[in-house]
């Protein structure tokens, strides 16, 4: 049986929480791998909203098994406050039903402090981020000092642990010129959590390769998008991990032979929260149109997303670089009515046509989409379930972006609802 990958295509906010929810129907087990609760994934299940940042989107459906890897880092009092918000939405969620890698980097108030800090005072050179510590956190993870879930199991060790930590962040806040952290209340906060968190904690890897060898289906759902990978995004613009389907197994404890299909979410136009280079924005009435048609604000923290054209030249990068075999096309709905609309398939620079987004930021901010014209529709696709349901320009406009991407469309979302999808090749079948 084959085990899927998604991942974003673009710069996140694609649509992967419905794409994965609709998925996990077909699939027994649901994988978080990298991010952590500054991903957003919003619901929408017969009318109830569910808004998710580091549980898996398949925990909302019964009889599924959700994971969240050692790829994650997790901030244990916001994971417990979501859990207790999703039980009072009705959700189940038990030891039975949710898993957490015992080896995952845990966030705390240190780091979301100083995220704060350094966001605050970085002026223009800002970047954009959401404020939760997920940088710093990973930050530690590299630098070999982090607090992983297993460590709230072992209290006596736990003092040890939190000094070597505290060591390098007081440093940092004298230079910003903040008092040190309160050591005692810190040891007592997380002893404290350790209680709520600890039930979950499992040696995932293991209990993953048992699943697989079980033949059981496994989904991986990734956070953010390929354009804001460490390595392969638009840096220094980007997230603090790798957001390429490789890092699933990396992510996860699974070697890369478990991953099958990987599937790509990419919007039917682009967007993007934050600082950064964005070579198809519109800044203008189609932008506004495209935010407000398209509901473009976070599901995490409210911004308001910058909205464009479809850019092809940065969708067909990021199929090469995450291995993506087929996309979901989603938000398409959100073009009704729109008389011609255009595609991004190359760039010029400094007079020169390219056909790639380059790494370095002066040229990333230089490149002027090359674009192509294609006709709009005026007929409603909204709630579309049947590929022959869509008017023939916007058949038209899907075929093209596969040509130009190259990749095909594997599915097609046409509203927020779950079962408004068009499945056009199911990827657990390959």
């Amino acid at each position: 049986m084959a085990n899927v990958v998604v991942v974003g295509a673009q710069w996140g906010d694609e649509g992967k929480g419905k794409i994965v929810d609709w998925l996990s129907e077909r699939a027994n087990v649901v994988v978080r791998f990298q991010g952590g609760h500054n991903a957003g994934h919003t619901l929408v299940i017969d009318g109830e909203v569910y808004k998710l940042s580091l549980l898996p989107s398949g925990i909302v459906r019964e009889g599924k098994i959700s994971v969240i890897g050692n790829g994650v880092v997790i901030d244990p009092w916001a994971l417990v406050e979501e859990i207790e918000r999703l039980r009072a939405q009705n959700v189940t969620i038990t030891p039975d039903k949710l898993l957490i890698a015992e080896n995952a980097t845990l966030i705390l108030a240190v780091h979301r402090e100083l995220d704060v800090l350094r966001e605050g005072g970085a002026g223009a050179a800002r970047i954009g981020t959401t404020k939760r510590g997920i940088g710093p956190a990973y930050e530690d993870k590299a630098g070999r000092r982090a607090l992983r879930v297993i460590d709230l199991a072992d209290p006596d060790a736990l003092a040890e642990k939190v000094d070597g930590l505290l060591t390098h962040h007081n440093a940092l806040r004298r230079g910003y010129g903040e008092p040190d952290i309160d050591r005692d209340r810190l040891l007592k906060d997380l002893r404290e959590i350790a209680a709520k968190v600890l039930p979950y904690a499992a040696p995932v890897w293991r209990k993953l390769d048992e699943m697989r060898r079980a033949g059981k289906r496994i989904l991986f759902e990734g956070a953010q998008g390929m354009m804001l990978d460490i390595d392969h995004g638009t840096y220094p613009f980007v997230t603090s991990s790798n957001t390429v389907a490789g890092q699933a197994a990396a992510g996860s404890g699974l070697g890369p032979s478990a991953l099958n299909y990987v599937l790509g979410i990419t919007k039917a136009y682009t967007t993007r929260v934050g600082e950064g280079p964005f070579p198809t924005e519109q800044k203008n009435d189609i932008g506004q149109h495209l935010g407000k048609i398209g509901h473009e604000f976070g599901t995490v923290t409210g911004r308001t997303r910058r909205c464009g054209w479809f850019d092809a030249v940065m969708v067909r990068q990021s199929v090469i670089t995450a291995g993506i075999d087929g996309i979901a096309l989603t938000k398409l709905d959100v073009l009704d009515g729109m008389d011609e609309l255009k595609v991004a398939v190359a760039y010029r620079l400094d007079g020169a046509v390219i056909d790639y987004l380059p790494a370095g930021r002066g040229p990333q901010g230089r490149v002027e989409p090359v674009y192509e014209t294609l006709e709009g529709w005026s007929e409603s696709t909204k709630g579309a379930r049947s590929w022959v349901d869509l008017p023939a320009t916007a058949v038209k406009y899907a075929r093209r972006i596969e040509e130009l991407i190259g990749a095909p469309v594997a599915l097609l979302s046409t509203s927020p609802e779950r079962e408004d999808t068009i499945l056009m090749r199911d990827p657990f079948s390959d």
